[in-house]
């Protein structure tokens, strides 16, 4: 089975803005990068199925490529950044911050999830969607589900995880 992953466009949220669950509007370009996006998506058409993040920016992006009604997942949602969520990184004046950013792919953020929990869920959803009789499924998402969708898939190493961060609006095809 064919899983095309499609990260969310741009967000109007100031540059640097820890954001992760928070519900964030999309940004005035949305219709100019759908527009890209739904284009470039044309290529893997059609779809068995299509899954998004219950996150408007998520379901905005799925809705104007054609799927206003996708099947909801919570576990596709963006990494929960808990204390962090809405400040900007240069703001974070929590001490346990820099101990975060030298082992972030191991260490949650306070009253959030650290980067094992979000691949939990993510392999969750994708154990659960290898026993549909799907040929293609699309996923509307965000970055954080595409890089471990990608793990997942094997595309990259784990050192290289955020080297591989898809840009907004981009897709990744992973194989189940």
């Amino acid at each position: 089975m064919e899983v095309i992953l499609i990260r969310h466009t741009s967000v109007d949220v100031p540059k640097g803005t820890c954001y992760g669950h928070t519900d964030v509007p999309v940004a005035a370009t949305f219709e100019q990068e759908a527009e890209v996006t739904r284009q470039n998506l044309a290529q893997y058409l059609p779809f068995d199925a299509v899954y998004a993040s219950p996150l408007t920016r998520a379901r905005l992006l799925a809705s104007y490529c054609g799927y206003p009604q996708p099947r909801l997942d919570n576990r596709l949602k963006e990494m929960h950044m808990g204390d962090w969520e809405m400040q900007l990184y240069d703001e974070i004046t929590d001490p346990y911050k820099e101990q975060w950013y030298n082992d972030y792919m191991h260490l949650p953020t306070p009253h959030g999830e650290g980067f094992p929990q979000l691949y939990q869920r993510v392999a969750s959803f994708l154990d659960e969607l290898k026993h549909e009789d799907y040929r293609r499924v699309a996923v509307f998402a965000h970055g954080g589900v595409l890089i471990c969708a990608g793990l997942y898939g094997k595309l990259f190493a784990p050192e290289k995880a955020w080297d591989n961060l898809v840009p907004y609006g981009g897709i990744e095809k992973i194989e189940l």
